[in-house]
């Protein structure tokens, strides 16, 4: 799905088709994305996911199976889904069979704890509250810089042609938006004239996917866009498969991404697959997968193998984090939720 700019009159039957396209993402994410169980006499465990993490598990996956079969004498499957991240949350609520979840921010996990799925607490049940692996947002622009975009304040420039995915849809979109307004919260205490800023940045959005993966795949295949708001794993891994064409550009501040990971505990438990789910999440600490995440772009949570990919990562730029905007949730009651800060700016009431 693809969100243009829509005059507020338009916004209920935008709604209603939002909601329709929802429901059949839903049945679709249910019957071929990995939702659904093998009949097999391998033990098999589906994670659900969001969208640039493909590459990094389809590396994970046979990683941890050589290392649960060489531990436990037992083979396993691990069958993976991928998507907007508050779509795929949306997909487990409504019945997608997922042991465990691997999701762009700590909100989409606890709108899966709200229905029991997931048991209280879920955070710290590993380090670093439940977050393995972190990132930040960037910019990727094409080879040469042709607009020489090189901070926040470029992209509201009438000429600049943004491309970002949707915040009601897609959790890296939710950390872009946080980025940007750390920027701003740098340069200006007046929250109006911090809204403005957003107002413009968000109307230079030519087209707003659903997920970060959609986005990367408007500007990267389709040639849309001067600027892509992207993770930084995703624009490094864009510049390793098109060598030349693409160039990374750090603004001086943006936000510390933490994608979050749990057990989806009330499948796992009727799934008999509670302790290999809790192995999978574990060995996402281990040495050999911290490793594994800095070759695919993520900055790893063990601070000493962090330091060994150094330069591949800018350590230097000023980041925010969610606990500046109050936690994940008064960061969804100021800025995401119907009727919040995005819906002002982007035209919404």
């Amino acid at each position: 799905m693809r969100r243009h700019h829509l005059h507020p009159r338009l916004h209920q039957l935008h709604k209603k088709k939002l909601f329709l396209t929802g429901m059949l993402t839903a049945a679709l994410v249910l019957g071929l994305t990995g939702c659904g169980r093998k009949n097999s006499d391998v033990l098999t465990i589906t994670n659900v996911s969001y969208d640039p993490t493909r590459e990094f598990y389809e590396a994970y996956n046979p990683q941890f199976e050589q290392y649960y079969k060489e531990t436990y004498g037992k083979d396993v499957e691990v069958i993976q889904s991928h998507g907007g991240s508050t779509s795929q949350a949306r997909s487990v609520v409504e019945g997608c069979n997922a042991d465990v979840v691997t999701l762009a921010l700590e909100h989409d996990i606890s709108l899966i704890e709200q229905t029991g799925l997931i048991e209280p607490g879920w955070i710290n049940e590993f380090s670093a509250d439940s977050a393995p692996y972190t990132s930040t947002i960037v910019f990727l622009v094409r080879k040469g810089n042709p607009k020489n975009i090189k901070d926040w304040d470029d992209l509201v420039k009438s000429d600049v042609e943004v491309i970002t995915p949707d915040p009601k849809s897609s959790g890296g979109a939710c950390w872009n938006f946080l980025a940007a307004l750390s920027y701003e919260r740098e340069h200006e205490t007046d929250e109006e004239a911090r809204k403005e800023f957003l107002k413009k940045l968000y109307a230079n959005v030519s087209v707003m996917d659903s997920g970060a993966r959609g986005s990367t795949t408007t500007f990267v295949e389709n040639g849309k866009g001067d600027v892509l708001i992207a993770w930084e794993n995703e624009a490094l891994a864009t510049m390793d498969s098109y060598p030349g064409k693409y160039e990374l550009v750090t603004p001086s501040v943006s936000i510390l991404a933490q994608p979050s990971v749990a057990i989806v505990d009330d499948n796992a438990d009727a799934n008999g697959t509670q302790d290999v789910s809790h192995a999978y999440l574990e060995y996402l600490y281990s040495d050999n997968a911290q490793r594994l995440a800095a070759k695919y772009g993520y900055r790893p949570s063990n601070e000493k193998i962090l330091d060994e990919f150094s330069q591949r990562f800018d350590l230097n730029v000023k980041l925010y984090t969610i606990q500046d905007y109050g936690g994940w949730g008064a960061a969804y009651r100021n800025y995401f939720d119907d009727g919040a800060m995005f819906d002002e700016i982007y035209g919404y009431e």
